[in-house]
């Protein structure tokens, strides 16, 4: 802003050699040559040019006095206090996701024909022999296996052996 005394002098001595020259034209000059009709289009363009940088600085200083700084507060003592309440929250999310678990016998692989003769009493040839152990899926994949036990006149599988996370990752590749 120090500046804009220095343009309004410059500007002004712009028109006053502007002015004089029109007097100078009236005073008995006739016509004016090439040469001062060019300067003169160009000392009221650079004229023009400086007003314009002078309105544009002014819009600038006045944008500028409106900006504020922006007012950040410190997170630093919350990121480092341990996340009791979070953690519990994320892990009763968690325990609300409904899993499809199945127990599985064994396999085997029947053609359609084969399929249309079973009746009641049949008997279907698992690929398991008996004592074998049964495998735990959760949605598809394998996490267990184990034996099948009666309690209460209902089947259940007891667990012998769970499948450790490394070989879980495995599978999901």
């Amino acid at each position: 802003m120090s500046n804009q005394p220095d343009q309004d002098a410059l500007a002004s001595e712009w028109a006053a050699a502007l002015g004089e020259q029109e007097n100078t034209k009236a005073g008995g000059e006739a016509a004016m040559t090439e040469e001062d009709r060019l300067a003169a289009e160009w000392a009221a363009a650079l004229a023009d040019d400086e007003q314009a940088a002078i309105k544009e600085e002014k819009v600038q200083s006045s944008l500028a006095a409106q900006a504020k700084t922006a007012d950040f507060k410190d997170l630093t003592e919350e990121s480092k206090a341990p996340r009791v309440d979070s953690a519990r929250r994320e892990l009763d999310f968690i325990l609300d996701i409904p899993l499809d678990v199945s127990a599985e016998l064994g396999r085997t692989r029947l053609m359609i024909n084969e399929l249309l003769q079973l009746g009641q009493g049949s008997v279907v040839e698992l690929d398991k022999l008996a004592g074998e152990p049964l495998e735990v899926y959760v949605n598809g994949k394998l996490v267990a296996r184990g034996e099948a036990v009666v309690i209460n006149e209902k089947f259940g599988v007891r667990l012998t052996d769970i499948i450790s996370p490394i070989e879980r990752v495995k599978q999901l590749g």
